[in-house]
């Protein structure tokens, strides 16, 4: 784990000191004894521990695809083209309001089967593991009375066996997603055009960064809210809200931003419904998870020789993923932390010595110490620059431990 963390994009003989480390590293992943779920579940106990410290969670949830096309690796299946070979990963990550990753609390892991000569695709029918997720983190609820829970997901969650499932439970924890379908209700009325019958309730802003491609820019929305009931099969209701947040204002040329949520919870104010859209908003931070395991653990890029084997890598690689997370975010949030609780004094001084700055008389805090690892890593850190993201904290951090294992090094042969 120390070792994938120091260089999370190396390779594992390059991330290992010496053959013998990397030897036995090969074996610990080829190891069938070896279960994956048994690698993560002191994360998992330790994330539980961290939850129960605030007062709501937000348990994120989504599917991402890992490609390994080209490479010999047995128990792979197709991915969404039918030719491509790989396999998916499906998450439940755990943040705060604030955005705070406190680690991964669930995951399942699979290849899909070929479709046969029927058009019919063999194996575990995949919304289900949806529900299953919602179910763990019921489970989890209960465990955990003084925090509560929220379920948060996209479109692929918006299901209303999901809905009818948390609601015969007694929705222990509550549940946000994102509708994907405009259902006629009880009275044939359509959900989307029945909630925005009448007045918003409100207004909320806020500043998107660049994505795909477009420009960050500040986005104000308008704010619709309804009580409804869902129907469900043989006669059962599902007792929701809908809420619809409608961009004004967009600039010429770009898609205005909307979105349809569902939830259990109710929602009749201004105010309840912006906290709403503050945690759905919340969920990009499984997506900040999902690229820097793609592209700083460069998980894809694993040479092993099964599926299994690559489970049990990925087992500690969703760690190391969560600590880069969860470093980038903590240096927002708390930027005046003494920097030396996460980082060693030739880690420090490394940061120092190769952007040539002048260290200061008192103890460094994380955010000017994060800056100077970003700055490393590419970031410019002009004054409209903002605070560094996950790729430039990750690339600065390997510079910085090679010089502080230099500074060790030179150090030690001083002496």
């Amino acid at each position: 784990m120390e070792r994938f963390s120091d260089r999370p994009a190396a390779s594992i003989p390059k991330s290992c000191n010496g053959w013998g480390e990397t030897i036995a590293t090969y074996r610990f992943l080829e190891n069938e004894a070896v279960e994956w779920r048994d690698i993560m579940a002191p994360h998992w106990s330790q994330t539980q521990q961290r939850m129960g410290e605030h007062p709501v969670v937000l348990c994120l949830q989504d599917t991402t695809e890992l490609n390994f096309n080209g490479q010999q690796i047995e128990g792979l299946g197709p991915l969404s083209y039918e030719a491509q070979r790989g396999m998916y990963v499906h998450p439940t990550y755990a943040v705060t309001p604030e955005r705070l990753p406190l680690g991964v609390i669930d995951a399942w892991m699979w290849a899909r089967e070929k479709i046969d000569a029927d058009g019919v695709r063999p194996g575990i029918k995949e919304s289900g593991r949806w529900i299953e997720g919602y179910g763990r983190v019921a489970e989890m609820a209960a465990e955990m009375p003084a925090t509560r829970l929220v379920y948060v997901a996209d479109r692929e969650a918006d299901m209303i066996e999901l809905m009818k499932y948390a609601q015969d439970c007694g929705t222990p924890a509550d549940w946000l997603v994102r509708a994907k379908t405009d259902r006629a209700l009880p009275d044939g009325e359509k959900l989307w055009a029945h909630t925005l019958d009448g007045a918003p309730v409100g207004e909320i802003s806020f500043t998107i960064g660049a994505r795909d491609k477009q420009k960050g820019r500040k986005v104000r929305q308008q704010l619709w809210t309804k009580r409804v009931e869902l129907p469900a099969r043989h006669g059962a209701k599902i007792a929701a809200t809908c809420l619809i947040a409608r961009e004004i204002g967009a600039p010429a040329g770009v898609e205005p931003i909307e979105w349809r949520l569902l939830t259990n919870r109710s929602a009749t104010t201004s105010d309840e419904v912006i906290e709403l859209i503050d945690w759905y908003r919340a969920r990009w931070e499984i997506e900040i998870f999902f690229h820097v395991l793609k592209n700083a653990c460069k998980v894809e890029a694993m040479q092993l020789s099964h599926i299994d084997n690559i489970e049990r890598a990925l087992a500690l690689f969703m760690v190391v993923a969560w600590r880069i997370a969860h470093l980038m975010r903590l240096g927002r949030i708390c930027p005046d932390l003494d920097a030396g609780l996460f980082f060693d004094p030739d880690e420090i001084r490394g940061a120092y010595l190769l952007t040539k700055e002048r260290r200061p008389d008192r103890p460094p805090t994380l955010n000017e110490v994060l800056r100077l690892i970003a700055r490393v890593g590419g970031f410019l850190g002009r004054k409209g620059d903002g605070d560094p993201g996950v790729k430039t904290i990750w690339q600065g951090i390997q510079e910085v431990r090679v010089a502080a294992l230099t500074i060790k090094a030179l150090r030690e042969e001083a002496e």
